[in-house]
């Protein structure tokens, strides 16, 4: 029988099948009671051949869910997180999944508010991307809201730091500083400055840590009025720069607690005249690095492959017990750190 004119309905469906409009519906939309194989292709022939469309919210109802993925990110103009979200995005759509992505601005209340519209739209599954903060209310407000998710039949799955009972994929943010600052001491540095990013949020407090105890192991200490804190983007990177200039002068190498900081303390050297005078290090090797001048030494994540990580999580079977899956850094050195010879 040819394309029918007009909306076509699932009744109509039935009727060419020779079905009954439950069967259609449990073969169409899915279903816990299952449809024979033959009667399933049968149902299937019908819709293509009527040229019908499944309704999405019927699908829902069917199912529990829809086959929607809600990605929440803090910033989706910070390559660190566009990366995560093309590994998230690459395993979604080779299971016939569609992502939703929000961003938050860094806001810990709107993760929370993007969680419950979520849950309300029936998501399969929701992956949250992003340092936690030590606002140790705002993470307990997200933690009863991904249960109530959880609860409700959806997945959840976090990049970052384990703080709370679900899936993560954890990112060795404290020994990748370690690494990145016995490598800087090894390389004769004896004078630092960091941009440590904002007080309060874990993977830049955890990566200073990390960097202050590499150091360490050579006799080396940061003074306190050598760190400075600022926004976690380009430009909280330069104005930090410019300010450890302000207060230290000159000193021998920066470390930026992420790459975007690590871009704008360059700007800001460049500025100065200094940007061969004093070395930076970064922290992710995002993508746009390639185009830095010097090319920025940095810890390199595999950026794309934790988003797939994460994705694949909440895609698996549930464990008994919330999974942990440690993802470690690499240093990279390149132009940005040559080196000090001392005599």
């Amino acid at each position: 029988m040819g394309a029918k004119r007009g909306a076509v309905t699932l009744e109509d469906v039935a009727r060419e099948a020779g079905v009954s409009l439950a069967t259609a519906s449990r073969a169409i939309n899915g279903s816990t009671r299952t449809v024979r194989p033959e009667i399933r292709e049968r149902v299937e022939q019908a819709a293509r051949a009527l040229n019908y469309t499944a309704n999405a919210q019927a699908q829902a109802v069917a199912r529990g869910r829809t086959n929607l993925i809600g990605l929440v990110v803090q910033d989706i103009e910070d390559p660190y997180f566009s990366s995560i979200a093309a590994g998230a995005m690459r395993v979604a759509e080779a299971n016939g999944l569609m992502v939703s992505i929000a961003g938050t601005g860094r806001r810990p209340d709107k993760e929370i508010e993007y969680a419950a519209a979520l849950r309300g739209l029936r998501a399969a599954a929701i992956v949250i991307a992003g340092s936690r903060t030590d606002d140790h209310d705002a993470l307990e407000r997200l933690g009863a809201e991904l249960d109530a998710f959880e609860r409700s039949g959806g997945r959840v799955a976090l990049v970052g730091q384990r703080r709370l009972p679900v899936d993560t994929v954890v990112v060795a943010n404290r020994a990748g500083g370690r690494d990145l600052g016995s490598r800087m001491a090894g390389l004769g540095y004896r004078s630092f400055g960091v941009l440590a990013g904002p007080r309060g949020l874990l993977t830049a407090a955890d990566r200073l840590a990390g960097f202050a105890e590499g150091l360490a192991a050579s006799g080396v200490v940061v003074p306190s009025e050598a760190i400075v804190h600022g926004d976690f983007d380009r430009d909280g990177g330069h104005d930090a720069m410019l300010e450890l200039l302000a207060r230290r002068g000159e000193v021998e190498c920066v470390f930026a607690v992420n790459d975007v900081m690590a871009v704008g303390a360059l700007a800001a050297l460049r500025s100065r005249g200094l940007e061969r005078t004093v070395a930076v290090a970064g922290f992710d090797d995002i993508a746009t690095l390639r185009d830095v001048v010097p090319a920025l030494t940095t810890v390199r994540l595999p950026l794309v492959e934790i988003g797939a990580a994460a994705l694949e999580m909440v895609l698996d079977e549930p464990a008994q017990r919330p999974r942990r899956r440690l993802v470690r850094g690499e240093v990279v050195l390149r132009e940005s750190t040559p080196g000090v010879r001392r005599d």
